[in-house]
């Protein structure tokens, strides 16, 4: 079997509903390669990924207009979005079929796919991050197992807590891009300083 040969269905949940506070503008439509930084983070997701179930709150039928016509992007709105980003997963992970899914971000653009990959290969029932226990990085790969422990948990709840009860393993991947979330004025100026 080809190594690189990806799961008939594979999702990855992103979350897209914040107001991008830091940011002081809305940093998921921000131009980025021709698009925009959440286009490429969706991309870079299907790549691999047999689906993407992208959570939307905040400016959210902008995001359904944008995306509706993607029949590999599920929409899921997130009403309780003000209450942070842990419940936009668990609005997500209710949509989830596949074994194991990804959750990644929507203002990490520049993910290469065979980040993917690699985590996929390195699966054995229990979630894989690509850094190290220091900076794990994203995206993660969660077994199916966890899902209604997530849905299940109080809104406050953190994911890493819950991820962390259970066995982690690390690919020690060294790549930066792991680790690139546009969330300020000056990582979106590194974003396009970075991509020339």
């Amino acid at each position: 079997m080809d190594k690189y040969l990806s799961p008939k269905r594979l999702d990855c949940v992103i979350p897209a509903a914040g107001l991008s506070s830091r940011m002081g503008s809305w940093k998921l439509m921000l131009p980025y390669q021709q698009h925009t930084i959440l286009d490429a983070s969706i991309e870079n997701a299907l790549s691999f990924c047999s689906r993407v179930i992208l959570v939307v709150g905040h400016r959210w039928l902008e995001l359904v207009e944008k995306y509706k016509d993607n029949e590999r992007v599920l929409l899921v709105r997130n009403e309780s979005y003000k209450d942070g980003m842990f419940s936009s997963i668990q609005q997500g992970l209710k949509h989830v079929e596949s074994d194991y899914f990804f959750i990644t971000h929507g203002d990490m653009p520049c993910i290469p796919s065979y980040i993917f990959h690699d985590l996929w290969f390195a699966r054995g029932g229990c979630t894989v991050f690509p850094g190290s226990a220091i900076r794990p990085g994203h995206p993660v790969l969660i077994p199916h197992s966890l899902k209604n422990t997530v849905i299940n948990a109080d809104i406050k709840s953190s994911m890493k807590e819950i991820l962390f009860r259970d066995q982690v393993k690390y690919l020690d991947i060294s790549c930066e891009e792991i680790h690139l979330d546009v969330d300020t004025p000056q990582a979106y100026k590194y974003l396009c300083e970075m991509s020339h």
